[in-house]
């Protein structure tokens, strides 16, 4: 039960297609638009007339306020008329909406497939699906909850200018640690959906189910937000005088994992329109950015050790990060050349910090062993990286009780 509908990319245009996207710490691979419910002709006959008035208001406004944002959030942290923020604003609105929803579902109630649900998304050739499932819209919903949620954190991670004299733009302390509850906010969203959302769905209508919300992408999503949030705790070390080169290469490993997870869970899914092959390449770029964090900081460590064949890795290992940063360079370049296109803004924490040291470390090793180890050995494979447990896990989320009504 539960039938789909799709609307193929050239019919209609509900679509929007930004040309640029600003500039980028956090890709958010577009907002989900709902379309506007007909509650009242599918569930006149099966409910309270009050009751299907309030999930028409409630879903109404979501519909209202997701259409005035369009499908991505980049510029800047608009304000509404009461002082709060678009984004917390709208954010709201899905959680206000979430419990009187689920009571549809309740009991596996006949109501669930009564409804049809209709949404825009970003990343599939299907411009628009629309499903008679109630746990559609609950997908659907988590899955803009997590995204906002990501698009907040990209405000926070754009660094701005202070005016206490610094001339180079900064994010502060308070952002980045605000981005990482953030991030895992968001990480729980895509982890609940994925866990107990999905599995509602028969393999069928998983099958059918719009490239952005299949298991790969959300998944991918999720171990994004946790990357990303290992990313902001690197360079956070980086900054604190105390923190070892042990903790720096633990992070900067850790974060080599969640990226190449992340990328995995992307190989064979059809990401093939702007935002979808746009999505892959941020994936791509951050993967081997981190890969160069690690290879760097394991280089740095095996260089303590006091035997020729120590020093050797750890050139070897140099060498890797040098490689890894020129192709995370290009990888950026053409994350940002690609539709819609977009920036990197100034350079902040970690990727500042190895876009100065990693050239100078390596050229100084290469330079000051030149003697003791031929080009042909400073090119061989790289020592294997360690391996780690990853530490950050997604918040964890539970879908809202039914509200009493």
């Amino acid at each position: 039960m539960g039938c789909f509908a799709s609307t193929p990319k050239d019919s209609g245009g509900n679509r929007r297609k930004p040309t640029s996207i600003g500039e980028v710490s956090v890709y958010v691979p577009g907002l989900r638009i709902p379309r506007p419910v007909e509650f009242l002709q599918s569930l006149e006959d099966q409910l309270p007339k009050n009751l299907v008035e309030r999930l028409t208001a409630l879903r109404t406004r979501i519909v209202v306020m997701a259409n005035q944002e369009g499908p991505t959030i980049t510029r800047t942290r608009r304000k509404t008329q009461h002082g709060g923020s678009t984004l917390s604003d709208l954010h709201q609105a899905l959680v206000d909406y979430l419990p009187v929803l689920l009571g549809l579902t309740k009991d596996g109630s006949h109501l669930q497939f009564k409804v049809q649900f209709n949404w825009v998304n970003q990343e599939d050739e299907e411009e628009e699906t629309a499903m008679s499932n109630v746990w559609y819209e609950v997908l659907s919903v988590l899955h803009l909850m997590a995204m906002l949620q990501m698009s907040q954190a990209n405000l926070l991670l754009l660094p701005r200018g202070f005016s206490d004299g610094h001339t180079h733009p900064k994010v502060s302390e308070e952002n980045r640690r605000a981005s990482i509850d953030i991030f895992l906010k968001a990480a729980g969203y895509l982890d609940c959906a994925v866990k107990h959302v999905l599995p509602q769905f028969s393999a069928e209508q998983r099958r059918s189910l719009p490239v952005d919300l299949a298991e790969g992408v959300l998944r991918a999503l999720c171990l994004q937000a946790l990357g990303q949030g290992v990313d902001i705790q690197l360079g956070m070390a980086i900054d604190n005088s105390k923190a070892t080169l042990a903790v720096k290469r633990r992070l900067s490993c850790e974060m080599v994992k969640y990226w190449q997870q992340a990328q995995d869970n992307l190989m064979n899914l059809p990401l093939a329109n702007g935002w979808g092959e746009k999505h892959r390449l941020f994936v791509k770029w951050k993967y081997v950015e981190a890969k160069a964090a690690a290879y760097y900081y394991h280089g740095l460590i095996l260089d303590e050790g006091n035997t020729e064949k120590s020093h050797g890795m750890a050139v070897a290992a140099l060498q890797a990060a040098d490689e890894c940063f020129k192709e995370s360079k290009k990888a950026s370049e053409a994350f940002n050349a690609s539709s819609p296109t977009s920036r990197t803004p100034p350079l902040f924490g970690t990727l500042k910090y190895l876009t100065e040291k990693i050239p100078k470390d390596t050229s100084s090793k290469v330079r000051i062993n030149r003697d003791l180890y031929s080009y042909e050995k400073i090119m061989e494979t790289a020592p294997t990286l360690p391996d780690f447990a990853l530490a950050l896990k997604p918040d964890e989320y539970q879908l809202p009780l039914v509200e009493a009504s």
